[in-house]
């Protein structure tokens, strides 16, 4: 089934949801109405997506039946303001803004049915990882339409909303960990002689290949990675350095970093 789908303050991350549903066919571009503050960003929205665009977030929920919260969290309490008394019980508003709390958001959306997400890019290619959690007013119904609107563009898990600033930090902040690595792995190839377009596709289809190896084996990463830990080979020297730099911890620091600004978000 296909729906009307209203993306308020399609940036980024609003942008790479969008991209995401018309590649999998969850609407057709006339279905979508993405209104942007910039004129400019407004109609390269269209030139890129064919979707309907407006500057005007009241038009663009009018017929909407599912309403897409995309805009930062810092001036999420404006584009709600907006839409006090223009959306009702018949729809769902579905926000993708970090740290914002589902409360919140019914605050100014009363009746009206809500659910956060927490989705990162990679919808852009279906592949992402999305968290979602119901707010007062949602049904099941509700939740499975959420549900459904990310599973066409990744993976998702239901999660209670104490735990979504974790995900935010963890998954939602995650590309970014991954893009880092790629490139310091690509570099560490060109360092020791390899050109730097044989290092960097290595180095993408190692990190492709062994997360589905993850996936696919149902093994821990620990045993993984002990199955190629030879004695005295090169996988346990490159692991000596790993664990002597504190790899492990920065990457849990990062995510412990990145849940906490999660949380003063929604401050």
């Amino acid at each position: 089934m296909k729906h009307r789908l209203a993306v308020v303050g399609c940036g980024n991350m609003g942008r790479a949801v969008v991209r995401g549903l018309l590649r999998e066919g969850w609407a057709e571009p006339q279905q979508i109405i993405a209104t942007n503050p910039n004129p400019e960003k407004t109609q390269a929205l269209a030139a890129e997506l064919g979707v309907d665009v407006s500057n005007d977030n009241s038009r663009a929920v009018r017929e909407a039946e599912v309403v897409l919260l995309g805009v930062k969290p810092q001036i999420i309490k404006s584009a709600l303001k907006d839409l006090r008394g223009r959306v009702g019980p018949d729809q769902l508003v579905l926000s993708i803004a970090a740290g914002i709390s589902t409360r919140f958001i019914e605050y100014y959306t009363e009746s009206t049915p809500v659910v956060r997400a927490m989705p990162n890019l990679s919808v852009t290619v279906g592949m992402g990882a999305t968290a979602v959690c119901p707010g007062t007013h949602c049904t099941p119904d509700h939740l499975q339409v959420a549900t459904d609107i990310f599973e066409s563009v990744g993976t998702v898990e239901r999660v209670s909303e104490r735990l979504m600033d974790a995900v935010t930090g963890l998954s939602g902040t995650g590309p970014m960990y991954v893009f880092h690595v790629l490139e310091a792995l690509g570099d560490a190839g060109v360092k020791m002689g390899l050109p730097r377009d044989v290092a960097t596709r290595l180095a993408m289809q190692t990190v492709r290949g062994s997360a589905r190896l993850v996936q696919e084996s149902g093994e821990h990463p620990a045993e993984l990675r002990d199955s190629v830990t030879s004695p005295g080979g090169t996988a346990i020297t490159a692991l000596h350095v790993l664990r002597k730099e504190a790899f492990s911890a920065i990457l849990m620091d990062a995510v412990e970093a990145a849940t906490r600004r999660s949380a003063e978000l929604g401050e």
